[in-house]
């Protein structure tokens, strides 16, 4: 499959797996907050598509893109939503703490810019073993105002350390615009030149040009020319947190929301992958058998037997490791 048609699939499963996620959310049988990205995959899927399987990821409260972009297990993803034994985490996460190490998914957090400095401690790990590995920093807009942000690029700046920050800028912190939360014509790409960081601003709903962009970020990260931050302009089309629409609360403006959908990432890809229909058609069919059969399996599988509700808290004492 070239890479038109690979980015083009992995947008479509991840818009089917949170459209089902959506669908199925006010059945109650999903009990974590869920942080949707309908109308920014081709961020995440330009991304997850030009890092190698044993780069290694980690992720916002809105991860599921990145995930499944990375190439993390959907049954467990949706287990983990439903809480079950089989979840990535064994259902004690939810939706906001996935990880699947084997596709090079470590961890997704709650806090924002909780997972920064992880991040760049990965890639500190893979500098002093002398891997060619990267570490992939997936942040959004809000998390550029954190301390954490600044203290970890000066920190990736100063040890060279190979690391790439890839900055969705859905331009909303919940409620809040940019314009609310930072100064009037600041670019973010600009904002990490100034902390010493290469700098790219590439449109977030264009999925070739991000592979592009991350394609040629990561072949300098590799070589070690030290870390790149891209900005990718995106927009998600549903509430904050939840699976609804809530433009009617106006925090947006009015016609945002639709000039965005316009923009909407999947059909643009369509065309530049120029598929027929009857492969189109079959890829849908794909994708739709792969969401279904991981919430069946979901819903049949059990929960977490309540004795082992106290596992895994703790690391197992060196002296006591087999």
């Amino acid at each position: 499959m070239n890479s038109a048609h690979a980015l083009l699939e992995n947008m479509l499963l991840i818009r089917r797996t949170e459209e089902a996620i959506a669908r199925r959310y006010p059945e109650q049988r999903m009990r974590c907050p869920v942080h949707l990205s309908i109308g920014q995959e081709a961020a995440a899927a330009g991304i997850g598509l030009a890092l190698e399987r044993q780069d290694q990821a980690v992720s916002t409260h809105r991860a599921h893109a990145h995930y499944l972009a990375k190439g993390g297990d959907l049954d467990a993803m949706i287990a983990e939503l439903y809480g079950k034994a089989s979840g990535c985490c064994g259902g004690r996460g939810g939706s906001m703490h996935l990880s699947d190490p084997q596709a090079g998914f470590l961890a997704s957090t709650a806090i924002v810019g909780n997972s920064i400095p992880i991040g760049v401690g990965m890639a500190l790990a893979q500098q002093q073993q002398g891997s060619r590995q990267i570490s992939c920093v997936f942040l959004g807009d809000g998390a550029t105002e954190e301390g954490v942000f600044f203290e970890s690029a000066n920190f990736a700046v100063v040890r060279k350390l190979p690391v790439l920050f890839a900055c969705e800028n859905n331009l909303y912190s919940v409620y809040s615009p940019l314009s609310k939360r930072q100064p009037a014509g600041r670019s973010l790409a600009g904002f990490a030149e100034a902390i010493g960081l290469r700098a790219i601003t590439v449109d977030g709903n264009d999925a070739e040009a991000v592979y592009a962009a991350a394609c040629e970020a990561i072949v300098t990260i590799r070589n070690g020319a030290g870390p790149c931050f891209i900005e990718m302009p995106t927009y998600r089309w549903l509430e904050h947190c939840g699976a609804f629409d809530d433009d009617h609360l106006n925090y947006r403006p009015e016609g945002e929301l639709q000039v965005w959908k316009e923009r909407d990432p999947i059909p643009r890809q369509i065309e530049r992958a120029g598929v027929s229909r009857e492969w189109l058609a079959a890829c849908e069919a794909r994708v739709v058998a792969r969401v279904d059969t991981a919430f069946a399996k979901a819903e049949a599988a059990p929960f977490p037997d309540a004795d082992s509700a106290q596992d895994d808290i703790y690391a197992t004492p060196l002296g006591e490791r087999a």
